[in-house]
């Protein structure tokens, strides 16, 4: 049995990981600890709210005397730091929030954490940890930067982030990275592709394509559209996470993708044929949209974002070849079983977008090119 620290475990992934563990692992304890901002959601979790083996706790990471409080009352074995302000835009319009969630939240997790497990010193000074305890930091591939046309991003490639967001999570690895070296610190960094499924905030691509073609919103597409993402389902990436988790070797890097390469525009051509077709076919007759609105005609072309990356794609030879595990699912069958948790959980999708999404929505993508 397990006791672990799932921190930012109320947003999209985090609470996808909790769900995971707790039904693959009944017998490890999952304590949760969220700050609930704009992305962190509760409804994520009330499928196991019940769960005895489960234990939520508001905080905020970069709160020092919180965080070493919890360290005090819960003897952790595992730290798995989900937590992080993650949006891109987001960080183009305010920094300052993203350096101290990312980065100095995750020097106040890798302290606390040192301090609970550390038992002495070894011969050449080096701290000394309790036996099978592990900080894994959750990481991006958006940390290496952008590629050409080929090429893959592997756990060697240089570390060049080209955005805010970015710029913080690959300042907060090499502190954990750090943390490993000087102080012997048993971690592992896991990297990443786009994650999609269920219990995505709609400012990301996939649910908000969505929710706006139920709308017969316009459908705002960055530039062009050719940029190009890895697209990996979030329960594949739990899995992943899970593996480095209990099986990486120590102070280890390992990326993981889904082997899915898609241009944008792709996507949205996608939505929009499953869309049409889920509705068309009948299978949600409580949406009352008229289908037959449902066209290329919804897309529009908006101003690029800033220092948007072309294309990203992971190498994920390490942990498959190491650890033995593989993506289960394929990109056409990830996209119509996450369209079909989108259509069957417009509840869901109408708590979540608040007046201060819709305002957020509006400020974002009122430039046409």
């Amino acid at each position: 049995m397990k006791t672990i620290l799932v921190t930012g475990g109320a947003g999209f992934i985090g609470s996808n990981f909790v769900k995971y563990q707790l039904n693959t692992h009944t017998d490890d304890i999952i304590v949760n600890l969220d700050a609930l901002t704009y992305a962190g959601n509760l409804e994520n979790l009330a499928d196991v709210e019940e769960n005895p083996n489960y234990v939520f706790v508001k905080g905020d990471i970069a709160d020092k005397a919180f965080v070493d409080a919890l360290f005090s009352e819960y003897n952790f074995d595992y730290v798995v730091n989900f937590a992080a302000e993650s949006h891109v835009d987001r960080s183009i319009e305010n920094p300052e929030i993203f350096v101290k969630t990312n980065i100095l939240g995750t020097q106040i997790l890798l302290n606390a954490a040192k301090n609970a497990w550390q038992t002495g010193k070894d011969d050449l000074g080096y701290p000394t940890y309790k036996e099978d305890v592990k900080y894994l930091q959750v990481s991006t591939d958006e940390v290496y930067g952008a590629l050409g046309k080929t090429g893959m991003f592997t756990e060697t490639t240089p570390i060049t982030p080209n955005s805010p967001y970015s710029a913080s999570k690959a300042s907060a690895d090499l502190l954990v990275r750090a943390y490993g070296n000087t102080f012997k610190f048993p971690m592992n960094i896991t990297r990443c592709s786009n994650n999609y499924g269920p219990n995505q905030f709609p400012e990301k691509l996939i649910p908000l394509m969505i929710a706006n073609v139920i709308d017969l919103k316009e459908l705002p597409i960055y530039g062009d559209g050719m940029q190009v993402r890895d697209w990996l389902h979030v329960k594949d990436h739990c899995s992943g996470i899970d593996t480095v988790l209990r099986h990486g070797r120590l102070n280890e890097v390992y990326n993981i993708g889904g082997n899915n390469e898609k241009a944008n525009i792709q996507i949205v051509d996608l939505i929009i044929e499953n869309v049409k077709k889920r509705l068309e076919e009948g299978a949600y007759p409580d949406i009352k949209t008229d289908y037959t609105k449902i066209s290329d005609d919804l897309k529009i072309h908006v101003e690029d974002r800033l220092g948007h990356d072309r294309r990203y794609a992971i190498d994920n030879t390490k942990i498959t070849t190491e650890l033995g595990w593989e993506p289960s699912y394929t990109f056409e069958e990830g996209i119509v079983e996450t369209i079909d948790w989108y259509l069957s959980h417009q509840d869901w999708v109408a708590q979540v977008k608040s007046g201060g999404y819709q305002e957020y929505y509006e400020k974002m993508y009122s430039k046409k090119k």
